[in-house]
Protein backbone atom coordinates (compact mmCIF):
# COMPACT_ATOMS: atom_id res chain seq x y z
CA UNK A 1 0.00 0.00 0.00
CA UNK A 2 1.56 3.29 -1.31
CA UNK A 3 1.01 6.80 0.57
CA UNK A 4 -2.04 7.60 -2.50
CA UNK A 5 -3.90 4.04 -1.79
CA UNK A 6 -3.42 5.16 2.43
CA UNK A 7 -5.37 8.58 1.78
CA UNK A 8 -8.26 6.45 -0.28
CA UNK A 9 -8.61 3.45 2.38
CA UNK A 10 -8.14 5.69 5.41
CA UNK A 11 -10.88 7.76 4.14
CA UNK A 12 -13.02 4.28 3.18
CA UNK A 13 -12.07 3.50 7.18
CA UNK A 14 -13.60 6.52 8.77
CA UNK A 15 -16.21 6.39 7.32
CA UNK A 16 -16.67 2.83 8.64
CA UNK A 17 -16.00 3.75 11.98
CA UNK A 18 -17.99 6.63 11.78
CA UNK A 19 -20.89 4.64 10.44
CA UNK A 20 -20.33 1.68 12.76
CA UNK A 21 -20.18 4.18 15.79
CA UNK A 22 -23.26 5.74 14.38
CA UNK A 23 -25.48 2.95 13.91
CA UNK A 24 -24.37 0.90 16.98
CA UNK A 25 -27.35 0.91 18.90
CA UNK A 26 -28.70 -1.34 15.74
CA UNK A 27 -26.30 -4.62 16.55
CA UNK A 28 -26.97 -6.39 19.19
CA UNK A 29 -25.00 -5.46 21.91
CA UNK A 30 -23.86 -9.15 23.03
CA UNK A 31 -22.40 -11.20 20.28
CA UNK A 32 -24.01 -14.59 19.21
CA UNK A 33 -21.12 -16.69 18.73
CA UNK A 34 -19.57 -19.66 20.50
CA UNK A 35 -15.99 -19.58 21.97
CA UNK A 36 -13.88 -21.17 18.90
CA UNK A 37 -16.20 -19.48 16.74
CA UNK A 38 -13.01 -17.72 14.72
CA UNK A 39 -10.45 -20.05 14.71
CA UNK A 40 -12.71 -22.17 11.57
CA UNK A 41 -13.25 -18.63 9.67
CA UNK A 42 -9.67 -18.14 8.80
CA UNK A 43 -6.61 -19.90 6.86
CA UNK A 44 -4.50 -21.84 9.12
CA UNK A 45 -1.41 -19.84 8.57
CA UNK A 46 -0.57 -16.56 7.06
CA UNK A 47 -0.93 -16.10 3.54
CA UNK A 48 2.30 -16.76 0.76
CA UNK A 49 1.36 -13.94 -1.50
CA UNK A 50 -0.17 -10.46 -0.60
CA UNK A 51 -3.42 -10.03 -0.42
CA UNK A 52 -5.84 -6.84 -1.67
CA UNK A 53 -7.22 -4.48 0.94
CA UNK A 54 -10.84 -5.23 -0.28
CA UNK A 55 -10.66 -8.74 0.61
CA UNK A 56 -9.13 -7.55 4.23
CA UNK A 57 -11.84 -5.38 4.37
CA UNK A 58 -15.11 -7.67 3.55
CA UNK A 59 -13.66 -10.00 6.74
CA UNK A 60 -14.12 -7.50 9.19
CA UNK A 61 -18.19 -7.86 9.07
CA UNK A 62 -17.54 -11.02 8.20
CA UNK A 63 -14.91 -12.43 10.83
CA UNK A 64 -14.57 -9.38 13.68
CA UNK A 65 -17.68 -8.33 13.90
CA UNK A 66 -20.09 -11.22 14.90
CA UNK A 67 -17.65 -11.26 17.52
CA UNK A 68 -17.52 -8.20 19.20
CA UNK A 69 -19.44 -7.31 22.28
CA UNK A 70 -20.45 -3.35 21.92
CA UNK A 71 -18.76 -1.51 24.76
CA UNK A 72 -19.95 1.91 23.11
CA UNK A 73 -23.39 0.65 22.41
CA UNK A 74 -25.91 2.45 24.37
CA UNK A 75 -27.36 -0.75 25.39
CA UNK A 76 -23.94 -1.55 27.61
CA UNK A 77 -24.51 -1.52 31.22
CA UNK A 78 -21.78 -3.59 32.36
CA UNK A 79 -18.20 -3.04 33.67
CA UNK A 80 -17.87 0.49 33.81
CA UNK A 81 -17.28 2.95 31.01
CA UNK A 82 -14.86 3.12 28.28
CA UNK A 83 -14.28 6.05 27.32
CA UNK A 84 -14.38 7.05 23.17
CA UNK A 85 -14.96 9.92 20.89
CA UNK A 86 -14.10 11.32 17.84
CA UNK A 87 -11.80 13.93 18.33
CA UNK A 88 -9.75 11.24 20.98
CA UNK A 89 -10.23 8.73 17.53
CA UNK A 90 -8.13 11.45 15.30
CA UNK A 91 -5.46 11.50 17.88
CA UNK A 92 -4.82 7.97 18.10
CA UNK A 93 -3.81 7.93 14.23
CA UNK A 94 -1.83 10.86 14.67
CA UNK A 95 0.26 8.97 17.29
CA UNK A 96 0.28 5.66 15.11
CA UNK A 97 1.14 8.15 12.07
CA UNK A 98 4.10 9.85 14.64
CA UNK A 99 5.07 6.12 15.71
CA UNK A 100 8.04 7.14 17.75
CA UNK A 101 8.76 5.30 20.93
CA UNK A 102 8.68 8.07 24.03
CA UNK A 103 11.08 6.07 26.18
CA UNK A 104 13.11 9.74 27.15
CA UNK A 105 13.47 13.44 26.08
CA UNK A 106 15.67 13.05 22.78
CA UNK A 107 13.98 10.04 21.63
CA UNK A 108 10.61 12.54 21.13
CA UNK A 109 11.03 15.99 23.22
CA UNK A 110 7.33 16.48 22.32
CA UNK A 111 6.15 13.38 23.54
CA UNK A 112 7.64 13.79 26.97
CA UNK A 113 7.06 17.54 27.64
CA UNK A 114 3.66 17.38 25.98
CA UNK A 115 2.09 14.40 28.83
CA UNK A 116 4.11 16.31 31.64
CA UNK A 117 1.70 19.65 31.11
CA UNK A 118 -1.30 17.55 29.75
CA UNK A 119 -1.05 15.61 33.50
CA UNK A 120 -0.50 19.37 34.99
CA UNK A 121 -3.95 20.60 33.43
CA UNK A 122 -5.77 17.54 34.47
CA UNK A 123 -4.37 17.72 38.08
CA UNK A 124 -5.33 21.23 37.95
CA UNK A 125 -9.05 20.34 36.85
CA UNK A 126 -9.67 17.96 39.27
CA UNK A 127 -8.03 20.23 41.96
CA UNK A 128 -4.98 18.56 43.16
CA UNK A 129 -2.64 19.59 45.52
CA UNK A 130 0.29 21.90 43.74
CA UNK A 131 3.02 18.96 45.04
CA UNK A 132 1.44 16.55 42.85
CA UNK A 133 2.09 18.68 39.67
CA UNK A 134 5.15 19.17 37.67
CA UNK A 135 4.94 23.12 37.21
CA UNK A 136 7.78 24.56 36.57
CA UNK A 137 10.23 23.14 39.39
CA UNK A 138 7.49 21.03 41.51
CA UNK A 139 9.03 17.99 43.01
CA UNK A 140 6.23 16.06 41.71
CA UNK A 141 4.42 15.38 38.53
CA UNK A 142 2.09 13.09 36.52
CA UNK A 143 2.76 10.47 33.73
CA UNK A 144 0.45 8.46 31.76
CA UNK A 145 0.39 4.63 32.79
CA UNK A 146 -1.21 1.81 30.58
CA UNK A 147 -4.15 1.05 33.47
CA UNK A 148 -4.73 1.57 36.63
CA UNK A 149 -3.04 -2.23 37.02
CA UNK A 150 0.05 -0.58 36.59
CA UNK A 151 -0.30 2.38 38.86
CA UNK A 152 -0.90 0.55 41.32
CA UNK A 153 1.99 -2.06 40.57
CA UNK A 154 4.72 0.89 39.96
CA UNK A 155 3.73 2.63 43.27
CA UNK A 156 4.00 -0.65 45.46
CA UNK A 157 7.56 -1.28 43.79
CA UNK A 158 8.90 1.93 44.41
CA UNK A 159 7.06 2.26 48.44
CA UNK A 160 9.14 -1.51 48.66
CA UNK A 161 12.45 0.12 47.69
CA UNK A 162 11.44 3.16 49.96
CA UNK A 163 10.72 1.23 52.87
CA UNK A 164 13.80 -1.53 52.32
CA UNK A 165 15.93 1.44 51.98
CA UNK A 166 14.70 2.86 55.28
CA UNK A 167 15.06 -0.17 57.32
CA UNK A 168 18.33 -0.32 56.07
CA UNK A 169 19.55 2.47 57.05
CA UNK A 170 18.26 1.92 60.51
CA UNK A 171 18.95 -0.91 60.49
CA UNK A 172 21.84 -2.17 59.00
CA UNK A 173 22.33 -5.66 60.29
CA UNK A 174 18.96 -6.75 58.06
CA UNK A 175 19.34 -7.78 54.97
CA UNK A 176 16.87 -6.97 52.13
CA UNK A 177 15.94 -10.55 51.99
CA UNK A 178 14.75 -10.39 56.00
CA UNK A 179 13.25 -7.39 55.09
CA UNK A 180 11.00 -8.75 52.07
CA UNK A 181 9.67 -11.47 54.19
CA UNK A 182 8.46 -9.17 56.70
CA UNK A 183 6.95 -6.39 54.42
CA UNK A 184 3.16 -6.58 54.22
CA UNK A 185 0.83 -4.29 52.16
CA UNK A 186 -3.25 -3.68 52.43
CA UNK A 187 -6.51 -2.62 50.71
CA UNK A 188 -10.05 -2.87 51.52
CA UNK A 189 -11.95 -6.29 50.78
CA UNK A 190 -13.75 -4.99 48.24
CA UNK A 191 -10.49 -3.86 46.28
CA UNK A 192 -9.60 -4.48 42.97
CA UNK A 193 -8.01 -7.83 41.85
CA UNK A 194 -5.01 -6.08 40.16
CA UNK A 195 -3.99 -4.56 44.08
CA UNK A 196 -3.68 -8.07 45.41
CA UNK A 197 -1.93 -9.04 41.68
CA UNK A 198 0.95 -6.12 42.12
CA UNK A 199 1.62 -7.83 46.27
CA UNK A 200 2.39 -11.38 44.09
CA UNK A 201 4.31 -9.63 41.78
CA UNK A 202 5.96 -7.25 44.07
CA UNK A 203 7.15 -10.52 45.92
CA UNK A 204 5.25 -8.97 49.18
CA UNK A 205 2.47 -10.26 51.68
CA UNK A 206 -0.74 -8.49 51.51
CA UNK A 207 -3.70 -8.39 53.64
CA UNK A 208 -7.48 -7.33 52.81
CA UNK A 209 -8.99 -4.41 55.63
CA UNK A 210 -12.24 -5.26 56.52
CA UNK A 211 -15.17 -2.53 55.18
CA UNK A 212 -17.55 -1.47 57.25
CA UNK A 213 -21.59 -1.59 55.96
CA UNK A 214 -21.15 1.03 53.51
CA UNK A 215 -18.31 -0.97 51.66
CA UNK A 216 -15.72 1.55 52.93
CA UNK A 217 -12.63 1.52 54.63
CA UNK A 218 -12.58 3.91 57.75
CA UNK A 219 -8.81 4.64 60.07
CA UNK A 220 -10.03 1.92 63.13
CA UNK A 221 -9.87 -0.45 61.03
CA UNK A 222 -6.65 0.04 59.39
CA UNK A 223 -5.55 0.84 62.71
CA UNK A 224 -6.36 -2.65 64.26
CA UNK A 225 -4.77 -4.98 61.21
CA UNK A 226 -1.56 -2.67 60.93
CA UNK A 227 -0.97 -2.94 65.53
CA UNK A 228 -1.57 -7.23 65.14
CA UNK A 229 1.08 -6.92 62.48
CA UNK A 230 3.78 -4.90 63.69
CA UNK A 231 3.23 -6.65 67.20
CA UNK A 232 4.36 -9.82 65.26
CA UNK A 233 7.21 -8.37 63.77
CA UNK A 234 5.73 -7.44 60.52
CA UNK A 235 6.78 -4.06 58.63
CA UNK A 236 3.25 -2.39 57.06
CA UNK A 237 4.65 -0.51 54.08
CA UNK A 238 2.18 0.35 51.54
CA UNK A 239 -1.74 0.92 51.97
CA UNK A 240 -4.09 1.38 48.78
CA UNK A 241 -7.27 3.42 48.75
CA UNK A 242 -10.20 3.11 46.57
CA UNK A 243 -12.27 5.85 45.96
CA UNK A 244 -14.90 4.01 43.72
CA UNK A 245 -14.81 0.57 44.08
CA UNK A 246 -15.61 -1.70 41.58
CA UNK A 247 -18.34 -4.06 43.05
CA UNK A 248 -20.38 -0.87 44.06
CA UNK A 249 -18.46 2.16 43.73
CA UNK A 250 -17.82 2.79 47.33
CA UNK A 251 -15.55 5.09 48.88
CA UNK A 252 -12.69 4.71 51.36
CA UNK A 253 -12.21 7.28 54.05
CA UNK A 254 -8.93 9.41 53.19
CA UNK A 255 -9.82 12.27 55.68
CA UNK A 256 -9.20 9.11 58.87
CA UNK A 257 -6.83 6.86 56.54
CA UNK A 258 -4.07 9.32 55.16
CA UNK A 259 -2.83 10.53 58.79
CA UNK A 260 -2.79 6.79 59.82
CA UNK A 261 0.15 5.91 56.91
CA UNK A 262 1.38 9.52 57.58
CA UNK A 263 2.66 8.59 60.96
CA UNK A 264 3.80 5.30 60.09
CA UNK A 265 5.47 5.77 57.22
CA UNK A 266 3.18 3.94 55.15
CA UNK A 267 3.31 4.90 50.93
CA UNK A 268 -0.72 5.47 50.69
CA UNK A 269 -1.80 5.01 46.77
CA UNK A 270 -5.08 6.12 45.72
CA UNK A 271 -6.72 4.24 42.90
CA UNK A 272 -9.87 6.31 41.79
CA UNK A 273 -9.80 4.54 38.53
CA UNK A 274 -13.18 5.01 37.58
CA UNK A 275 -14.68 7.94 39.93
CA UNK A 276 -11.79 10.07 39.43
CA UNK A 277 -12.81 11.57 36.12
CA UNK A 278 -16.35 13.11 38.37
CA UNK A 279 -13.63 15.20 40.40
CA UNK A 280 -13.91 17.58 37.35
CA UNK A 281 -16.98 18.53 38.83
CA UNK A 282 -16.79 20.69 42.01
CA UNK A 283 -20.06 18.93 43.14
CA UNK A 284 -17.91 15.88 43.25
CA UNK A 285 -14.60 17.29 44.39
CA UNK A 286 -15.43 16.13 48.54
CA UNK A 287 -14.98 12.51 47.49
CA UNK A 288 -10.98 13.58 47.21
CA UNK A 289 -10.49 15.35 50.14
CA UNK A 290 -7.76 13.88 51.97
CA UNK A 291 -5.60 13.01 48.70
CA UNK A 292 -3.36 15.76 50.31
CA UNK A 293 -2.17 12.75 52.55
CA UNK A 294 -1.49 10.40 49.57
CA UNK A 295 2.17 9.56 47.95
CA UNK A 296 0.59 8.71 44.78
CA UNK A 297 -2.76 8.72 43.18
CA UNK A 298 -4.54 7.45 40.03
CA UNK A 299 -7.34 7.51 37.71
CA UNK A 300 -8.12 6.56 34.30
CA UNK A 301 -9.63 9.32 31.64
CA UNK A 302 -9.70 6.37 29.37
CA UNK A 303 -13.07 5.22 31.43
CA UNK A 304 -15.02 8.55 31.88
CA UNK A 305 -13.47 11.45 30.62
CA UNK A 306 -13.81 10.45 26.62
CA UNK A 307 -10.56 9.68 25.88
CA UNK A 308 -10.17 6.23 24.66
CA UNK A 309 -7.95 3.52 25.88
CA UNK A 310 -5.23 3.48 27.37
CA UNK A 311 -4.66 6.49 29.10
CA UNK A 312 -4.13 6.23 32.88
CA UNK A 313 -3.06 9.53 34.86
CA UNK A 314 -0.87 9.00 37.28
CA UNK A 315 0.52 11.48 40.00
CA UNK A 316 2.95 11.28 42.52
CA UNK A 317 4.15 13.78 45.40
CA UNK A 318 7.77 12.77 45.10
CA UNK A 319 8.81 11.83 41.37
CA UNK A 320 12.16 10.85 42.94
CA UNK A 321 10.81 8.07 44.98
CA UNK A 322 9.50 6.60 41.81
CA UNK A 323 12.89 6.80 39.65
CA UNK A 324 14.90 5.68 42.75
CA UNK A 325 13.05 2.78 41.90
CA UNK A 326 12.99 1.98 38.26
CA UNK A 327 16.14 4.45 36.74
CA UNK A 328 18.89 2.53 35.15
CA UNK A 329 20.51 4.48 32.76
CA UNK A 330 22.80 2.90 29.81
CA UNK A 331 24.90 5.00 27.43
CA UNK A 332 22.34 4.57 24.70
CA UNK A 333 19.45 6.46 26.26
CA UNK A 334 21.86 8.97 27.33
CA UNK A 335 21.27 12.77 26.22
CA UNK A 336 23.54 15.54 26.16
CA UNK A 337 20.77 17.80 27.36
CA UNK A 338 20.25 15.81 30.77
CA UNK A 339 21.57 17.64 33.13
CA UNK A 340 21.15 21.09 31.46
CA UNK A 341 17.50 20.97 31.03
CA UNK A 342 16.45 20.30 35.12
CA UNK A 343 12.85 21.93 34.75
CA UNK A 344 11.63 19.33 32.23
CA UNK A 345 10.74 15.78 34.09
CA UNK A 346 13.48 12.98 34.12
CA UNK A 347 12.71 10.53 31.25
CA UNK A 348 9.03 9.42 31.54
CA UNK A 349 10.76 5.81 31.48
CA UNK A 350 11.45 5.62 34.62
CA UNK A 351 8.01 6.42 35.79
CA UNK A 352 6.94 2.66 34.23
CA UNK A 353 7.13 -0.74 33.88
CA UNK A 354 7.93 -1.00 29.97
CA UNK A 355 11.17 1.64 28.36
CA UNK A 356 9.05 2.78 25.38
CA UNK A 357 5.57 4.40 25.47
CA UNK A 358 3.16 5.70 22.50
CA UNK A 359 2.64 9.26 22.57
CA UNK A 360 -0.79 8.85 24.43
CA UNK A 361 -0.77 12.51 25.51
CA UNK A 362 -2.03 13.55 21.85
CA UNK A 363 -5.50 12.43 22.88
CA UNK A 364 -5.84 14.36 26.15
CA UNK A 365 -4.85 16.94 24.15
CA UNK A 366 -7.44 16.68 21.64
CA UNK A 367 -10.19 16.04 23.82
CA UNK A 368 -9.37 18.57 26.17
CA UNK A 369 -9.35 21.10 23.94
CA UNK A 370 -12.22 20.59 21.94
CA UNK A 371 -14.78 19.84 24.75
CA UNK A 372 -13.37 22.30 27.38
CA UNK A 373 -13.58 21.26 31.26
CA UNK A 374 -17.73 22.35 30.54
CA UNK A 375 -18.27 19.94 28.07
CA UNK A 376 -16.55 16.95 29.94
CA UNK A 377 -18.91 18.02 33.13
CA UNK A 378 -21.77 17.79 30.95
CA UNK A 379 -20.90 14.41 30.07
CA UNK A 380 -19.82 13.49 33.81
CA UNK A 381 -23.26 15.25 35.12
CA UNK A 382 -25.72 13.42 32.06
CA UNK A 383 -24.67 10.08 33.18
CA UNK A 384 -24.81 10.50 36.79
CA UNK A 385 -28.64 12.03 36.18
CA UNK A 386 -29.42 8.92 34.41
CA UNK A 387 -28.00 6.28 36.93
CA UNK A 388 -30.28 8.04 39.17
CA UNK A 389 -33.25 7.90 36.76
CA UNK A 390 -32.83 4.22 36.67
CA UNK A 391 -31.93 4.23 40.62
CA UNK A 392 -35.49 5.96 41.01
CA UNK A 393 -37.36 3.21 38.64
CA UNK A 394 -36.05 0.50 40.68
CA UNK A 395 -37.41 1.75 43.72
CA UNK A 396 -40.73 2.47 42.70
CA UNK A 397 -40.98 -1.65 42.11
CA UNK A 398 -41.32 -3.09 45.92
CA UNK A 399 -39.56 -6.38 43.96
CA UNK A 400 -36.32 -5.18 44.06
CA UNK A 401 -34.05 -3.46 46.23
CA UNK A 402 -30.89 -0.88 45.88
CA UNK A 403 -27.62 -2.38 47.55
CA UNK A 404 -25.34 0.57 47.74
CA UNK A 405 -25.51 4.45 47.55
CA UNK A 406 -25.85 5.68 44.18
CA UNK A 407 -23.38 8.30 43.82
CA UNK A 408 -22.06 8.67 40.58
CA UNK A 409 -22.89 6.77 37.68
CA UNK A 410 -23.63 3.26 38.69
CA UNK A 411 -26.60 1.30 40.59
CA UNK A 412 -26.43 -2.30 42.37
CA UNK A 413 -29.74 -3.50 42.78
CA UNK A 414 -31.44 -6.77 42.77
CA UNK A 415 -34.83 -8.94 42.99
CA UNK A 416 -35.86 -9.37 46.87
CA UNK A 417 -35.03 -12.84 47.28
CA UNK A 418 -32.37 -15.75 46.75
CA UNK A 419 -29.60 -15.46 44.96
CA UNK A 420 -30.35 -18.08 42.93
CA UNK A 421 -33.46 -15.98 41.66
CA UNK A 422 -30.94 -13.15 40.94
CA UNK A 423 -28.68 -15.53 38.66
CA UNK A 424 -31.85 -16.44 37.32
CA UNK A 425 -33.03 -12.82 36.48
CA UNK A 426 -29.45 -12.17 35.20
CA UNK A 427 -29.30 -15.11 32.61
CA UNK A 428 -32.60 -14.52 31.22
CA UNK A 429 -31.18 -10.32 30.79
CA UNK A 430 -28.18 -11.73 29.29
CA UNK A 431 -29.77 -14.04 27.05
CA UNK A 432 -32.31 -11.85 25.49
CA UNK A 433 -29.20 -9.78 24.60
CA UNK A 434 -31.10 -6.54 24.48
CA UNK A 435 -28.61 -5.02 27.12
CA UNK A 436 -25.65 -6.56 28.80
CA UNK A 437 -25.00 -6.39 32.67
CA UNK A 438 -22.90 -7.97 35.10
CA UNK A 439 -23.15 -8.55 38.61
CA UNK A 440 -20.58 -8.59 41.81
CA UNK A 441 -21.28 -9.75 45.22
CA UNK A 442 -21.52 -7.45 48.16
CA UNK A 443 -21.37 -9.49 51.49
CA UNK A 444 -23.34 -12.74 50.80
CA UNK A 445 -25.41 -11.30 48.29
CA UNK A 446 -25.51 -11.51 44.29
CA UNK A 447 -26.08 -8.42 43.03
CA UNK A 448 -26.62 -6.85 39.59
CA UNK A 449 -24.90 -3.67 38.52
CA UNK A 450 -26.67 -0.99 35.99
CA UNK A 451 -23.46 1.12 35.21
CA UNK A 452 -24.20 3.84 32.90
CA UNK A 453 -21.29 3.90 29.88
CA UNK A 454 -21.73 5.00 26.74
CA UNK A 455 -21.37 8.34 25.69
CA UNK A 456 -24.18 8.13 23.17
CA UNK A 457 -26.41 6.87 26.07
CA UNK A 458 -30.06 8.78 26.90
CA UNK A 459 -32.85 8.65 28.83
CA UNK A 460 -35.15 6.33 26.28
CA UNK A 461 -32.42 3.86 26.68
CA UNK A 462 -32.41 3.43 30.33
CA UNK A 463 -36.45 3.80 30.27
CA UNK A 464 -35.89 0.68 27.77
CA UNK A 465 -33.61 -1.33 30.05
CA UNK A 466 -36.11 -0.90 33.06
CA UNK A 467 -39.04 -2.11 31.50
CA UNK A 468 -37.15 -4.83 29.59
CA UNK A 469 -35.89 -6.30 33.26
CA UNK A 470 -38.67 -5.67 34.55
CA UNK A 471 -40.95 -7.72 32.13
CA UNK A 472 -38.18 -10.66 32.61
CA UNK A 473 -38.61 -10.72 36.42
CA UNK A 474 -42.25 -10.68 36.03
CA UNK A 475 -41.71 -13.49 33.78
CA UNK A 476 -39.32 -15.24 35.82
CA UNK A 477 -41.19 -14.76 38.71
CA UNK A 478 -44.49 -16.76 37.30
CA UNK A 479 -41.80 -19.81 36.69
CA UNK A 480 -39.91 -19.12 39.85
CA UNK A 481 -43.23 -19.76 41.75
CA UNK A 482 -44.56 -22.47 40.34
CA UNK A 483 -41.52 -24.35 40.17
CA UNK A 484 -39.97 -23.93 43.66
CA UNK A 485 -43.38 -24.80 45.92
Amino acid sequence: MDAAEFRKRGKEMVDYVADYLEKIDKRQVFPDVEPGYLRPLIADCAPQDPESFEDVFKDIEKIIMPGVTHWHSPYFFAYFPAASSFPALLADMLCGGIGCVGFSWAASPACTELETVMLDWLGKMINLPEEFLAGKDGQGGGVIQGSASEATLVSLLAARTKTIRRVQSEKPELTEADIMGRLVAYASDQAHSSVERAALIGGVKIKNVPSDDTFSVCGSALKKVLDEDKASGLIPFFFCATLGTTPCCSFDKLLELGPICNKENIWMHIDAAYAGSAFICPEFRHLLNGVEFADSFNFNPHKWLLVNFDCSAMWVKKRSDLTGAFKLEPLYLQHHHQESVPSLLPGLQHWQIPLGRRFRSLKLWFVLRMYGVRGLQEHIRKHVRLSHQFEHLVLQDERFEICAEVVLGLVCFRLKGSNELNKALLKSINEAKKIHLVPCHLREKFVLRFAICSRTVESTHVKFAWQHISQLATDLLKTWEQNHH
